[in-house]
């Protein structure tokens, strides 16, 4: 197998340089881009994202980014998202009483987190599946890195189809339970930052780039 080409999709809401540089140290021939064609044919695709789910979503829209997102994975081809890259994969986001439509990749609500303080910055544990490959070879207690004040506090395990295996959750704790990543499929995403979470977030980039 060579070496596995990943984009970083620059829709202009993500880091996406120390996402390139993290990438490009575990192996991976990274390049950053929003160009249509060099996203889809990429072995994996990178949506990283800050700020607001409702201004990521605009500027995901305005690249075509849904579009690219929903074509790979129609086709089986892995995509990661990332912080709010993770966030807009889910059916909406609520910011200040305003409601944004998400890509409804899963169901599920981005709301603010009910904490003593937000945003939630700084490292934190994470509870997975013991089956997670994209937590393969990682401490128990490994801490990874966070920075949000919003995230999903419910999954719904019931709504998804039982005679398909249904995605992976991870969870972790501020103030209250909330997803800290996802497996499903092709889809892998983390409300954590692993480029900035030391050598178990390295970890993490090694399992998804050797997944594709």
């Amino acid at each position: 197998m060579g070496q596995r080409t990943v984009v970083v999709f620059d829709y202009g809401f993500g880091n996406v340089r120390s996402a390139e540089r993290a990438l490009a140290r575990v192996g991976a021939d990274v390049e950053i881009t929003r160009d249509y064609d060099k996203a889809l044919a990429a072995d994996g695709l990178l949506v990283p994202g800050v700020g607001a789910f409702a201004a990521c979503m605009r500027g995901l829209r305005a690249a075509r980014g849904d579009w690219i997102v929903e074509r790979r994975l129609a086709g089986g081809r892995p995509v990661m998202g990332i912080c709010v890259g993770m966030q807009v994969l889910f059916a909406r986001g609520v910011e200040h009483g305003v409601e944004t439509e998400g890509l409804d990749e899963w169901p599920g609500t981005v709301e603010e987190l009910r904490a003593p303080v937000v945003p939630h910055i700084g490292w934190n544990t994470v509870e997975h599946p013991a089956d997670s490959r994209l937590f393969a070879g990682t401490p128990a207690d490994a801490r990874y890195y966070f920075v949000h004040s919003y995230a999903v506090t419910t999954w719904d395990q019931e709504s998804y189809n039982p005679r398909i295996n249904p995605p992976l959750v991870a969870w972790s704790t501020y103030g209250e339970p909330f997803v800290a990543a996802v497996e499903n499929g092709p889809l892998w995403a983390t409300q954590f930052h692993p480029e900035k979470s030391g050598d178990a977030g390295a970890q993490l980039l090694t399992n998804w780039i050797e997944s594709l």
